[in-house]
């Protein structure tokens, strides 16, 4: 997994290519938790060029919401692929993830 951010105020744009699975779901959380100390509040995560999760990934997703909730801050998700949409239906989780598809409405939508 490639990870990179692009930080606007309180705004982080991560975005993610590759694999999110259990191999890499420590790397995730500390990028993440560095984010926070950096005074990150809400996150866009760029699922653009993700190529697979697994339910580590998934469980890591979930981590990132109640934490950002927890500081009164918001996930938004953009543009995941076919396969990783599919995954968010069938587990159901596309109705707890706040969905766009470009990275522009999912900022508007944090204001």
């Amino acid at each position: 997994m490639k990870f990179s951010y692009e930080d606007h105020g309180q705004v982080s744009v991560l975005t993610l290519s590759g694999e999110l699975t259990a191999d890499e779901s420590d790397s995730f959380r500390r990028s993440c938790q560095e984010r926070f100390a950096a005074g990150i509040k809400d996150v866009v995560l760029n699922m653009e060029h993700m190529t697979l999760i697994d339910s580590s990934g998934l469980e890591q997703m979930l981590w990132l919401m109640e934490e950002l909730a927890e500081i009164n801050g918001q996930l938004r998700l953009v543009n995941p692929d076919d396969t990783i949409a599919k995954i968010l239906e069938i587990t159901r989780l596309d109705r707890r993830f706040n969905i766009h598809e470009t990275i522009e409405s999912a900022a508007k939508s944090l204001r």
